[in-house]
Parts: C-alpha cells; structure tokens; sequence
C-alpha cells in the first residue's frame, strides 16, 4: 500500500501499489492530481489532501476499483522530483561500529555525536529508483603503504540500509520547523540504499566529510508509504544520554517499528529493526532547519546506515566484515568483503503488515576513463 509512478506503454502517471497490481488512480476517477507523470503536485497539497486521499484510495481499492495492471507488467520510475538530499548518521550502533573500526583506541563517537543529528548534504541529481544499475565509482584513494593517491575503481563498494521520509510542504527560509510540525511537511517514508566507495571516503572525507565516495548514486524504492498508513507503527526511541538541548525535544514517540533486511545475490545478511535508531525522524527535520534553511517539496532526508548490537544485524559490509577483516561466507560458497562486479543488492522493509518497497541495485564494471592507468596500483 503505497504511492508511485509507472508507465505502460503510455505516459508516466500516479499508480497505488494493491498487493501484485498497480492501480491507475486518475483512471480510477480517484483525483485528477494523480495524472500528473510525478507524485510533485499532490505533495504540494498537505496533510488533510493525503490523508483524505490515501482513505479514499484504501476504500476504492477495497472495493475491487479498476483498472490496475500486474506490477511485472509495468515501468517503475522515480516518483518524485528529488529538491534537496540530506543523509543523516543516527544509528548509535552504526557510529560506535565504525569508530571502534577507525579509531581503536579511543572513543568511538566524536563529541558532538550525541548532541545533535550529524548529516551530510548529498547530490540530489544521482538519487535514482531501485532496479537502477550502479556503475562501479572511480576516484582517488591512499592504498596502505602508500604515501601519495593513485587513481582507479573503487576496491572497496559498500551498500547502506537506511530509510528516508519524503517533504510534502515546504516551509518559508529563515523559520526553523519545530518537532510539532513534523507531519504537517512530511508525507511519507522510503527505503534508501547510499552507495559508498568507502576507499575514495577515506581518503577525501577530511576535513568536509563526504564527496565523491558518496554523490555517484543514491537508490530509492520506487514506491512511497504515506505517513496515514503507518499510524500505530510507531513506538518510543531509546533513551538518549546527555538529554538533547530544547529544540529537539518531544519527538522520542516517533521510533519507526520496522523490520529492514538487506540482500546480497540472493542470501539474507543483515537484518535489523529501524526502532533502534537514536536519532528520530521528527529530530533530524528538526535539526536540518534549526538554522533557517527551507524545506521544499521533495526533499529526501536518510536515517544514514541503521544496525543493531547484534552480529548479523549491521547494515553495511564495511561493519559486516569488520573492515574486510572478516569476509561473509555466502551459502553458495562464495566470500565477500566489499562488492564485486555482477553483485546485486536488495534493501526490503515491512512496517507490520504494510509493506515498505524494495531497493534493488546491481554493480557494473567502472568507467574510469582518463587516468585509470594508476588502477593497476590500487
């Protein structure tokens, strides 16, 4: 039960996924809104418009509305106009796994990391919809031992099992939006998977944090599950240590209870509920504002990377294998650390019984293209 755009032949327009089939909504008679080739303009309408849709929808769909037409059988696309992107860094488990990886001997998590959401700012123009190949990135990197950069395909590939929510209404630049406010500008959640090159990260990220190892692409479901469909999914957040400064207080009720797992060729790997995230949805929207910055409509803001304490419940390869440390042993015999050529990879999420799409990606050979004779040293 969510929103999204497909085509059949004809002109990209609104469908609503009804189990296997895809329900044309503006064929339905359900809005004209929904005949447009992106869901934009019914994300402009605000919260009463969806809620009030997504009743009407249920009802109809219900009521066996015509006409629809096999998922299989139709071309998905991205089904919104993506503004701004922001991938945020609130799994607790995530950050110390990754600490205790890069900086062994001290403290895994830098000062300011429980005191505010950290984020970076992504490029909008390389999210894409899941079944979208990903060209393996080149860049520069430092292997070990080695004093200067060389440039070639990244050696080390990483997936990133998040979850996104998608802005409706936007807000007026200057006027930072309060936790009260959250479901009045946001209208729904997604899967997202943020590819990672983590050999080019490593080497760029300081002093500004992520460029080049993280803007070549960003995947998405291509389906939208309106925040309206997940009332009662919702649960407390663990308890957070120093208590978060005013501004982002009030919003520890909103710990999405859903179940994500991540697939490689496939096996199941990981698996992990997003309830454990430290960092709540509403608190992250909070903090991207606080400044003055505006929202607008189809911003796309990503929990980062969510995992748990447990083995087998890490949400990127990079923590799976300890760095490479430790290669997963798949059943059909073959071992990884980071991903191959040919490697597909594919995010799910069910929220109870509604079921939050799929990211599905495959990894092709790079493109290096000038320079790429420094490969051979990587």
């Amino acid at each position: 039960m969510s929103f999204g755009v497909f085509s059949a032949g004809e002109g990209r327009r609104v469908g609503w996924r009804a189990g296997d089939d895809v329900l044309d909504l503006a064929a339905a008679g359900l809005g004209e809104v929904f005949a447009a080739p992106t869901l934009d303009p019914f994300l402009r309408l605000g919260r009463a418009a969806w809620e009030d849709a997504v009743g009407r929808i249920v009802r109809a769909v219900e009521a066996g509305a015509e006409p629809r037409r096999p998922v299989g059988e139709v071309e998905l696309t991205l089904p919104f106009t993506v503004a701004d992107y922001v991938d945020f860094y609130s799994s607790l488990e995530h950050a110390t796994n990754l600490g205790r990886l890069f900086r062994p001997d001290a403290e895994p998590l830098l000062p300011n990391w429980r005191w505010l959401p950290v984020a970076y700012h992504g490029r909008a123009g390389t999210v894409v919809a899941s079944g979208t190949d990903v060209v393996r990135p080149c860049g520069q990197s430092r292997p070990p031992g080695r004093e200067a950069p060389v440039f070639g395909p990244s050696r080390r590939l990483d997936v990133e099992l998040e979850l996104g929510f998608v802005v409706g209404v936007g807000s007026l630049l200057g006027e930072p939006v309060p936790v009260s406010a959250f479901r009045e500008h946001v209208f729904g959640v997604l899967l997202v998977n943020d590819w990672s090159a983590r050999d080019l990260q490593a080497w760029e990220y300081q002093p500004l944090g992520p460029f080049l190892g993280k803007s070549f692409q960003t995947s998405v479901s291509a389906w939208v599950t309106p925040l309206a469909l997940l009332d009662g999914r919702w649960t407390e957040a663990p308890p957070q240590e120093p208590e978060p400064l005013p501004y982002l207080q009030g919003a520890r009720s909103f710990a999405l209870d859903a179940d994500l797992e991540l697939e490689l060729n496939g096996f199941v790997v990981s698996q992990v509920n997003a309830r454990g995230l430290y960092w709540t949805m509403p608190e992250q929207l909070v903090h991207a504002t606080v400044n003055g910055a505006r929202l607008r409509t189809g911003d796309l803001m990503a929990t980062g990377t969510i995992s748990g304490s447990r083995r087998g419940s890490e949400g990127s390869l990079i923590e799976l294998t300890r760095n490479g440390a430790e290669p997963l042993l798949l059943p059909d015999g073959s071992r990884r650390t980071f991903l191959e050529d040919g490697d597909e990879v594919v995010l799910r999420g069910r929220a109870g019984d509604v079921q939050l799409g799929e990211v599905r990606g495959r990894v092709l050979p790079a493109r290096c293209g000038r320079g790429a004779q420094d490969d051979e040293a990587t």
